[in-house]
This record gives structure tokens, C-alpha cells and sequence, in this order.
């Protein structure tokens, strides 16, 4: 494996919230934040901005995902439990965690062997997962989100999301930036949902960063163009955001409604299963207006 120095890529470790830091960006999220994003809401409109998740979402190779209706004794003996005829089933999930509407963990993404903060795969890994920025270490998300939508462009695969499409938009640190390009409305046909995607480039990554976005997403399968702005270097934006800054990124996302009616800033609530080590978790994120 080559590493960083061979590749001329300077360290970008300790991390600005100190070596030992397992939640990047979301430490500008506090409870004034939190506070502040619930008073946006006004007339306590929901937008769910999930995915369902079954065999049929579109998935990165190599992933998948495979749930099975368990047929308990219980179930099988056509009676129950007790005199009031208890009965119950239950379904087992097999399955990759980044597929369908999921929160990337910072342990997923990497540079060479490092990942955020400078930690090495030698020194995460074990047999469950890993010791250190696994999913049950991210908080549960409650801040101020932002839309930009970006449907009406036309944009297709390979296209870029720039800051200058962003027109005035002011993210504030601890700020969730969401991207709307329209590409999602492929999401019933896999084979064109994962030929590429539009989406934010390099110089919009370091922008958010510059800013202090705690989180962001797009409703396409990863985050950043497909096919890259640069074939050399691909998925270079998750991982200046993911690994190099501590931005969290969501993928999948169904923006779709939010976009049709021109909601642009809301109360995002984002939470997710805390499974430890894990390289991140699904999620149904809401919007709240």
C-alpha cells in the first residue's frame, strides 16, 4: 500500500479538536445549536428524507443487502403463548452498512492506510469492527439544515456543484448543507442511478470546511462528481471532507419533496443506531419547517 508520504500528501493530523477527537465537525453543534435549529420550526411540517431499505435499493458493488422473516416455534405452533395466545416474528438483516440512506462513520473513508485524525487501519481494526470512531461514538444530529437545489441545471453524471452555485447561501458552523441535483428521481432504476453522478467538487469541499459544516449530503449513491474531476483521483471530495476535515457526510438521501416546495432552511433531526465499531449506520433523517 503506498502511504502518504510517498504520495506527497502532508499530514493533515492532529485534528483541530485535539488528537484525541472521534467527532469532527459535530463539536460545533451545542446545545444553543440544537436550540436555536428547533426554533425554525413554525407550522410542524415533517419531510422524511429516507430511502425504504429492501433487497431492490441500488448498490455499490460488492454490497448488499438481505433481510429474512424468521418463523419462531411460537409462530409454528399456531397457538402462542399464555392463555391470551402471545405469539410473535422476527427478521434478520444481513448487510453491508453503506447502502440506502445511511451516515458515513469517520473510520469508513481513507487516505493510503490513515484515516481522520491520522489513525492507521493497523491500529483500528479489530474482529467486530473498530475501536475508535465507530457509529456508536456519533452524536445524535439536531441543527439548523440548509437545501440547495440544484435540479433545474440538468446536471448528469461527472458534473460539478461549485460555490458559485451556491449564490448566497451563509452556512454557520455546526450547519447541516444538504444538495438537491435531481439525480435521485433515478433511484428506480439502478443501472442508471449508478452509471455516475453530479455533485459537489473540490473547491465547494474546501468551502464547507472553510465554513465549519458539521454534516452534508446529496441524494446521489456517494458524494462528489462520478466521474471525478480529475480520473486520477477519485473520490477526493468525501475524503476531504471525511478524513482530512471530520465533515459527515449522508448519502441517499430523498430530497425530492423538500425540494418541490421550496423548503431552503429547516430543523434537521438525524439519528442512527449506535452499533459499535461500525463504519456507519443507516438513517430516516427528518426535515421539520
Amino acid at each position: 500500500m503506498r502511504t502518504q508520504a510517498s504520495n506527497g500528501i502532508a499530514p493533515w493530523w492532529p485534528s483541530q479538536f485535539g488528537a484525541d477527537d472521534q467527532i469532527g465537525m459535530l463539536n460545533h453543534i451545542d446545545d444553543a445549536k440544537r436550540a436555536a435549529a428547533l426554533g425554525l420550526v413554525r407550522e410542524g411540517r415533517i419531510y422524511d428524507l429516507a430511502h425504504v431499505l429492501d433487497e431492490r435499493v441500488p448498490v455499490f458493488p460488492g454490497r448488499h443487502f438481505n433481510q429474512t422473516l424468521v418463523t419462531t416455534a411460537h409462530h409454528q405452533n399456531g397457538g402462542g403463548v399464555g392463555d391470551n395466545c402471545a405469539n410473535w416474528v422476527i427478521c434478520v438483516q444481513h448487510s453491508t452498512e453503506q447502502l440506502g440512506t445511511h451516515l458515513d462513520g469517520l473510520n469508513h473513508l481513507y487516505i493510503g492506510d490513515r484515516t481522520y485524525n491520522g489513525h492507521t487501519v493497523s491500529e483500528l481494526a479489530e474482529n467486530w469492527g473498530t475501536n475508535r470512531l465507530g457509529a456508536e461514538t456519533i452524536p445524535q444530529i439536531v441543527t439548523r439544515g440548509l437545501l440547495v437545489d440544484v435540479s433545474g441545471r440538468g446536471f448528469g453524471p461527472g458534473d460539478v456543484i461549485t460555490p458559485e452555485h451556491l449564490g448566497d447561501l451563509a452556512p454557520e458552523p455546526g450547519d447541516a448543507v444538504l444538495f438537491h441535483t435531481g439525480w435521485g428521481r433515478h433511484w428506480n432504476d439502478p443501472d442508471t442511478f449508478l452509471s455516475g453522478e453530479p455533485g459537489p467538487g473540490c473547491e465547494l469541499a474546501a468551502w464547507l470546511c472553510e465554513r465549519g459544516v458539521a454534516l452534508t449530503g446529496c441524494d446521489t449513491w456517494s458524494y462528489g462528481p462520478v466521474p471525478p474531476e480529475d480520473p486520477a483521483r477519485p473520490f477526493e471530495v468525501p475524503q476531504t471532507l471525511n478524513v482530512k476535515h471530520g465533515v459527515f457526510v449522508v448519502e441517499c438521501l430523498d430530497t425530492a419533496e423538500l425540494a418541490a416546495d421550496g423548503v431552503r432552511e429547516f430543523a434537521l433531526i438525524l439519528t442512527h443506531p449506535k452499533l459499535r465499531g461500525a463504519s456507519g449506520a443507516w438513517t430516516a433523517p427528518i426535515a421539520l419547517v
